[in-house]
């Protein structure tokens, strides 16, 4: 198969081979039922809770803190503003990803299992409407993007030319588990693995992120969108799209959806230098919470 498209990135595999700049630490999310949403991330995604009040619930694996929920919303997520478009939690391996899939399937909870060659993932809502998204990082499948007059397409390693979001391949990803107990939780190693944001103006939060130090991936204003890499392998880390909220605000107080997510950097020299890019700092406990232009708070550590 040939397109007349015109490549984005070559060699996108080997594009970044340097450790990582960063990495996410938890995601805080206000939610409108606590108990619900504990159910959704442990039964269904697989986290343990590692401490809980009647206010907060902090899950993640064994020794890692990955979503925290905060019990401060009165209405579900609104679609339409700027916010976040989704969260993903990324298992460290095939058996580990399976494993949440084989559990969607077996609880019956709807799902769109999607290839994107360069990560296999299943997109899901939880009780509040927030997406959420569970990835396998596969960068060594991936040789480029192309963007044509159809959309983007991947270009996989072998040459052929697939759908940027094809329809995954559910029993060929199940054929990695050697049993059939779907109930233990994720094991240490999953991470949240990139976050995805709505924004208000997709230059201005380019630049934003650009600024704390992440780097070109793909990117793209005149479709809307930018993604940046922390520097690895896997090019995919802070996502921004403006295409349905261009000039929208953050959604009304009260509203389901991000609090704020956590950077940590790999140094702390490099935290210094993403703090003195950002105009307004305000230090707390754990960290320095800053704004990016369309209103969504990062907490930058290191």
């Amino acid at each position: 198969m040939t397109t007349n498209s015109t490549p984005v990135r070559s060699d996108q595999a080997q594009k970044f081979t340097r450790q990582e700049i960063a990495t996410f630490g938890a995601v805080h999310l206000d939610v409108t039922n606590l108990r619900r949403s504990v159910e959704f991330w442990q039964s269904y995604i697989g986290l343990q809770v590692r401490s809980a009040t009647d206010e907060t619930a902090e899950l993640g694996t064994e020794s890692t803190s990955l979503v925290v929920l905060h019990a401060t919303a009165k209405t579900p997520f609104k679609n339409g503003y700027s916010g976040i478009y989704h969260l993903a939690i990324h298992p460290s391996n095939e058996v580990e990803f399976a494993r949440v899939l084989a559990r969607l399937i077996t609880k019956r909870y709807p799902i769109a299992p999607t290839d994107h060659t360069m990560s296999k993932a299943l997109y899901m809502e939880d009780p509040d409407g927030i997406t959420v998204e569970v990835t396998l990082e596969t960068p060594e499948r991936m040789a480029r993007m192309e963007f044509g007059p159809r959309g983007p397409v991947a270009v996989d390693t072998n040459g052929t030319v697939r759908a940027a979001s094809a329809a995954l391949d559910v029993e060929a990803v199940l054929k990695a588990l050697s049993d059939r107990n779907f109930t233990q939780p994720l094991a240490d190693g999953t991470k949240v693995g990139h976050v995805h944001l709505y924004v208000s103006d997709v230059e201005a939060a380019h630049r934003f992120y650009k600024g704390l130090g992440f780097l070109d991936n793909m990117y793209l204003p005149q479709y809307g969108m930018a993604d940046l890499s922390a520097g690895g392998a896997f090019g995919h880390r802070i996502a921004v799209n403006a295409g349905h909220t261009h000039g929208r605000p953050q959604a009304p107080a009260g509203t389901a959806g991000l609090r704020y997510f956590t950077i940590r950097f790999d140094t702390p020299e490099r935290l210094k230098t993403a703090l003195q890019s950002v105009a307004s700092v305000q230090e707390q406990a754990g960290g320095f919470l800053v704004t990016d232009p369309a209103g969504n708070k990062v907490l930058l550590t290191a």
